[in-house]
C-alpha cells in the first residue's frame, strides 16, 4: 500500500514513491528511490511538506491511523501486492541515480570547460605520444619510462581537480587502429574522473591514474595477429589473450617506480565481482577497491570503442549494461557511482531534445544533472546548424515556453554523427 505521511515522520529505508511537487522542482527529479542517509531525508524535507511511501499492510495501517486527522493521507493500490515497490525501469532507475543528492563529488569545479581544454591540450598530446612510447617499450623488452608517466599523471590530476569534462572530451578521440595504447590512455583519465568523484586525493588519484596507463602494457607479448585478429579467437588464443595478465605484472614488478598501489591496478582488471573473471580469480571486496574500479572502467571503454572484430555501442547502452552488471560482474555501489559520475547522458552522448534538434553532449550540469550543456549540430528540419552553437540546457525554453530537455539518446552510427568531430577541442587532431 502507498501512504502519505509528513516528511517529519520519515526514516532511513523507506521507499519514497511520490512527492507533493512536481519532482523536477527537487534534486531528486524522477520518481522513486530509497532513503539512504541523513541526506536524503534533510533534502526531501527541504523541499516538500509530506510525500507518499511504498509501505507494508503493518506499517501503513500505523501510519495512517497516526495521520488520520487528514482525510488524504492513505491511498492503496489494488495492482501491487502489499510491500512491494513499483516496477521501475533501468532507464528509470538510472535517471533516478543521476538526480540524487548522492551524485555530487566533494570537489567543485575551478575552470570552466572552454579554460580547461586550453590548460591540458598539450599535456594530451604529450600523454598520447608516451603512451604509445610505453607499448613500444614493453615490446621490445626495453625500460619503461615511468617517471614520464608519473609526471604526465600528475599534471592530468590537476587539470582533472579543476574540471574534469575536458579530458574527458579529449577521450572521445578514437582510433580502432591504435586501439591498445589509447584504450589505457582512457581508462587513466576516466579512472581521474571517476576517482575526483569518489573524492580520491590527489596522491590516490596519481597511483590510480598510473596503474591505469600501464594496465594493458602485457598485450605487448601477444602477437598482432591475435590482438588484432576480425574474427573470434579460438580457445587457445583467447588463453594466451588472457595472459596480458600475468606478463603485465611480471614486466611492472622489474620497473622501479612502480608502486603497489598502480600495480594492483594491472593485476586486477579483469577479475569480476562474482569470480567469473580472470587473474588471480578473485571475488567480492577481496578484489580491491583500484581492481574493482579498473574493471569497470576497462569495460566501459572496451565497449565503446571500435575494434576491429565489433562496432563500439553507444556510451548510453554501455552504461545499461553495467547497470545491468551490478552486483554480479561488477562491484554494486562502484558501479552506480561510476553511472552518476558520467552521467546517463554522457560526454559525448549524441542526444534528441524535445525541440527536434541534435546535438553532442560536451559539459556535465553538476548541480542540474539532466541539464548539460550540448553542441547543436542539426536543427528540428535536421538541416545542419553552420555555427553549432553551444547551450544550456539550464534555462533554454522551446518556442512554445515549455523547458528544453534531452527526448531520446541515438547511435552515432545510425545518425551519421562522429561526436568527436563536435565537441570543443580546439587545436585537437
Amino acid at each position: 500500500m502507498i501512504v502519505r505521511i509528513d516528511t517529519q515522520q520519515l526514516r532511513i529505508g523507506m521507499y519514497v514513491c511520490e512527492l507533493d511537487r512536481p519532482w523536477r522542482e527537487t534534486p531528486f527529479m524522477f520518481q522513486g528511490f530509497e532513503i539512504r542517509t541523513e541526506e536524503d531525508l534533510e533534502t526531501l524535507r527541504q523541499h516538500c511538506r509530506t510525500v507518499f511511501i511504498v509501505a507494508n499492510d503493518a506499517e501503513g495501517m500505523a501510519l495512517a491511523k497516526r495521520a488520520s486527522a487528514r482525510p488524504d493521507v492513505f491511498k492503496s493500490t489494488a495492482d501491487m501486492a502489499p510491500g512491494k515497490k513499483p516496477a521501475i525501469s533501468v532507464e528509470q532507475e538510472m535517471l533516478k541515480l543521476n538526480n540524487h543528492p548522492g551524485a555530487r563529488s566533494v570537489y567543485a569545479d575551478e575552470t570552466t570547460l572552454e579554460e580547461e581544454i586550453r590548460n591540458i591540450q598539450d599535456i594530451h598530446a604529450g600523454a598520447c605520444q608516451l603512451t604509445q612510447d610505453l607499448m613500444w617499450e614493453a615490446k621490445f623488452g626495453r625500460s619503461l619510462d615511468v617517471p614520464g608517466a608519473r609526471e604526465i599523471i600528475g599534471h592530468m590530476v590537476q587539470s582533472v581537480l579543476r574540471n574534469p569534462d575536458a579530458l574527458t572530451c579529449f577521450a572521445q578521440l578514437k582510433n580502432k587502429d591504435e586501439y591498445s595504447a589509447q584504450h589505457s590512455l582512457r581508462v587513466a583519465i576516466l579512472s581521474l574522473v571517476f576517482g575526483r568523484q569518489l573524492g580520491l586525493t590527489p596522491a590516490e588519484l596519481e597511483m590510480l591514474g598510473l596503474g591505469a596507463l600501464l594496465l594493458d602494457v602485457g598485450k605487448m607479448k601477444i602477437p598482432s595477429e591475435i590482438l588484432n585478429k576480425p574474427a573470434a579467437l579460438t580457445g587457445d588464443e583467447f588463453a594466451l589473450v588472457r595472459q596480458h595478465v600475468p606478463w603485465g605484472v611480471e614486466i611492472l614488478e622489474k620497473t622501479s617506480q612502480v608502486p603497489a598501489m598502480a600495480l594492483e591496478v594491472a593485476r586486477r582488471h579483469h577479475e569480476r565481482y562474482d569470480g567469473s573473471g580472470y587473474g588471480d580469480h578473485l571475488k567480492g571486496d577481496t578484489i580491491g577497491n583500484f581492481g574493482m574500479i579498473a574493471g569497470v572502467l576497462d569495460y566501459y571503454d572496451a565497449v565503446t570503442s571500435d575494434r576491429v572484430y565489433r562496432a563500439a555501442i553507444p556510451a548510453h547502452a554501455a552504461m545499461k549494461k553495467l547497470y545491468e552488471g551490478r552486483g554480479t560482474q561488477f562491484h554494486p555501489e562502484l558501479t552506480e557511482k561510476f553511472i552518476q559520475c558520467l552521467g546517463i547522458y554522457p560526454i559525448g552522448s549524441v542526444v534528441e531534445l524535445n525541440t527536434g534538434e541534435i546535438g553532442v553532449v560536451a559539459a556535465l550540469n553538476r548541480t542540474q544533472r539532466l541539464k548539460p550543456r550540448v553542441v547543436l549540430v542539426r536543427r528540428a528540419d535536421k538541416t545542419l546548424y553552420p555555427d553549432m552553437p553551444v547551450v544550456s540546457l539550464a534555462g533554454r525554453k522551446n518556442p512554445d515556453g515549455r523547458a528544453c530537455e534531452i527526448e531520446r539518446v541515438l547511435d552515432p552510427a545510425e545518425c551519421g554523427i562522429d561526436p568527436a568531430r563536435y565537441l570543443p577541442l580546439t587545436g585537437a587532431a
